[in-house]
């Protein structure tokens, strides 16, 4: 028999958590309803009030009404169910966490299961299931249901929804996960412009008896697997494919935000870093470009992915970021250079191929790092065979240090 936290400002959805809750106990299961409201008396007679879970926040619950501030208590009550879950799932109290809510109830209920390790059942039945969600899953593993209609009482299209929701939960807390062989993990960063170098090196890794953790640089991709080294998982980090950088500093759609190529460093994980694919940003459809970049290089990856070349002056910018960056790194770090191309298409004769940017690149950042950083000049391109297998040996030599 499970546990099963069900999160909810209950003084407006008291209803639709009362209907998952009988049915999870029809499975079963125990519930632990969590009351994360802040306006009227609650529906449903909580397991845990809203006082409770603000003094777990350290929050001012009468203060924070008194206010008036919907914004504001939204944040505080949001903060205040993090800490609230994380501590329940570090003492085993709960084994899976639902919630049901709109644009209030989703930030609140997402921030709240952000807090919990991956692996961790956790589903989110929202109003918001649909466009861009990445600000309200993060780097976690939430499984977010559309709930087609709102929020807002038991009917004909919200009973199924809300039935198959408390199925999904209870399914997955029922699962056993199988056990497998602990290898010790590698992070490795890849793009489809250095697929070649990526999987070569993963194969050579896995064949050493390593298991290789491979995330897209798509920004979702680079911020998860910075995530998952800060947890203390990852045992190295083969960071060959950086483009994430490229879309931050210029304004492309994958940046991973500014914080990335961070967790390495604070965590003194052994890293291999490489300047893959950041001859490249990232935009959609080529007419989603914005005016004022009209005038640069393109290359149309697919209808829609258009790549955009940086200029000289960018690359040696990035090359000033990622001497910033390394320099803090408190673990043993290498950056290997390929001298002839940071991607397929930036191959000698191919589209993106500048030499004038890429020197911009290498000579700023050489001339910004500091000693203690490993340099690592190769006279090839970045998907060469040799490149991949000097990442390898770099690595392996770091983490035995």
């Amino acid at each position: 028999m499970a546990t099963i936290a069900i999160l909810g400002t209950l003084d407006t959805k008291g209803d639709e958590h009362g209907f998952v809750a009988d049915l999870i106990r029809q499975k079963g299961h125990k519930t632990l309803i969590i009351d994360v409201g802040a306006l009227e008396a609650p529906k449903l007679k909580p397991d845990i009030t809203r006082e409770e879970v603000a003094r777990e926040g350290g929050v001012d619950l009468a203060a924070l009404v008194a206010k008036k501030d919907r914004g504001e208590t939204v944040t505080a009550m949001a903060n205040a169910a993090a800490a609230l879950l994380s501590r329940l799932q570090a003492e085993r109290k709960i084994d899976g966490v639902i919630s049901l809510g709109g644009g209030g109830g989703t930030t609140i209920g997402c921030t709240a299961m952000r807090g919990l390790p991956i692996g961790f059942p956790k589903v989110m039945v929202s109003t918001l299931a649909s466009g861009n969600t990445a600000p309200y899953i993060g780097s976690r593993d939430i499984v977010l249901v559309p709930s087609v209609v709102d929020i807002a009482g038991i009917n004909r299209i919200s009973r199924p929804i809300f039935a198959r929701a408390a199925g999904a939960i209870c399914g997955m807390v029922e699962m056993t996960v199988p056990t497998g062989e602990d290898k010790p993990l590698i992070a490795a960063s890849m793009f489809g412009n250095t697929n070649d170098c990526v999987l070569a090196a993963k194969k050579e890794l896995e064949a050493s008896g390593f298991e290789v953790l491979v995330f897209h640089a798509t920004g979702t991709g680079g911020r998860t697997m910075e995530s998952l080294i800060e947890s203390g998982m990852i045992s190295g980090v083969l960071d060959l494919t950086t483009t994430e950088w490229a879309d931050e500093l210029v304004g492309g759609i994958l940046s991973a935000g500014p914080t990335r190529l961070e967790a390495a460093g604070r965590t003194g994980t052994p890293t291999v870093v490489a300047p893959g694919c950041i001859d490249m940003v990232n935009f959609g459809t080529r007419d989603s470009v914005p005016d004022k970049f009209q005038d640069r290089k393109f290359y149309q990856h697919n209808p829609n992915v258009t790549l955009m070349r940086l200029t000289k002056d960018e690359s040696a910018e990035l090359g000033k970021i990622f001497a910033e960056k390394l320099n803090a790194y408190t673990g043993p770090v290498a950056v290997l250079l390929p001298q002839k191309g940071f991607s397929v298409i930036g191959e000698l004769g191919k589209p993106f191929n500048d030499v004038f940017a890429d020197e911009a690149f290498f000579q700023t950042l050489k001339a910004n790092l500091n000693s203690s950083v490993e340099v690592v000049d190769l006279d090839c391109a970045i998907n060469n065979p040799e490149f991949s297998k000097c990442a390898v040996q770099t690595l392996t030599r770091l983490m035995n240090r």
